[in-house]
């Protein structure tokens, strides 16, 4: 193996750990810290609340875990509202592998790689990967996402212990944090009419849906119809463009 085989692995996995470490992994980690809090509200050790956050990492389907546990529900219906809960990670997958696949590359790797697609990895990696050279984009891409599960694994070892200390209203703020930068980031984002059409119609629609559907199925819904909206008016550009 040369020395620039290496090197094409570990510079952009260096970048891309240094890039996440900047901001977004402290943003998910302290988001995370009510997964440590609630592992020890029903009597969990702090390794099966750091272990959660490297094996599901998923805060939403680690919330869903521990309070299931706490509330008494039969394992087999845990597994399955959790693999429900996680479906959302399938079409973010499926929009992040093409700028990530290379030649070569087996079903394993493609799987490896799949592990660490969460929302604040996708959502950076669709804004940051199209501006780095295909060959270099894996590495990036493994070093921003290993920098995210790392802080998050540390600020849920920290969360277990703080239990009890942080006050309510700080502790609600930081679970307010991803959404947050979740959303700036989409609009940072933005590369087109497409974009912005589907952020925006999703912010209006968001309120229409949870009234007329509620349930949990509202965000789906605006989310669904937004983006079909923002697919159709993009389509319908390009259309034009080409017959001007």
């Amino acid at each position: 193996m040369t020395e620039a085989a290496p090197n094409q692995w570990l510079r952009p996995w260096a970048r891309g750990f240094r890039d996440a470490a900047m901001l977004p992994a402290w943003v998910v980690g302290l988001s995370l810290m009510g997964v440590g809090t609630l592992a020890r509200d029903v009597g969990y050790p702090v390794e099966a609340a750091v272990l959660s956050t490297f094996l599901v990492w998923a805060g939403p389907s680690q919330v869903l875990f521990f309070a299931s546990i706490a509330a008494g529900a039969a394992w087999s219906a845990i597994a399955l509202a959790i693999g429900f809960a996680s479906l959302r990670f399938l079409p973010m997958t499926v929009s992040l592998l093409p700028l990530l696949r290379r030649p070569g590359q087996s079903v394993a790797q493609q799987m490896l790689i799949a592990h660490f697609v969460a929302v604040t990895a996708w959502v950076e990696a669709l804004r940051r990967l199209p501006n780095i050279p295909p060959e270099q984009r894996v590495g990036y891409f493994l070093g921003f996402a290993n920098a995210l599960i790392v802080v998050s694994a540390l600020c849920t070892y920290a969360g277990f212990h703080l239990a009890g200390i942080v006050p309510t209203p700080v502790a609600a703020g930081l679970l307010c944090l991803t959404p947050i930068f979740f959303l700036s980031s989409m609009v940072a984002g933005v590369r087109g009419l497409g974009d912005a059409v589907a952020i925006g119609l999703g912010l209006a629609l968001a309120p229409v849906a949870g009234w007329a559907i509620g349930g949990g199925f509202d965000l789906i819904a605006s989310g669904v119809v937004g983006g079909s909206i923002a697919f159709l008016i993009q389509r319908w550009r390009k259309a034009r463009k080409a017959g001007a």
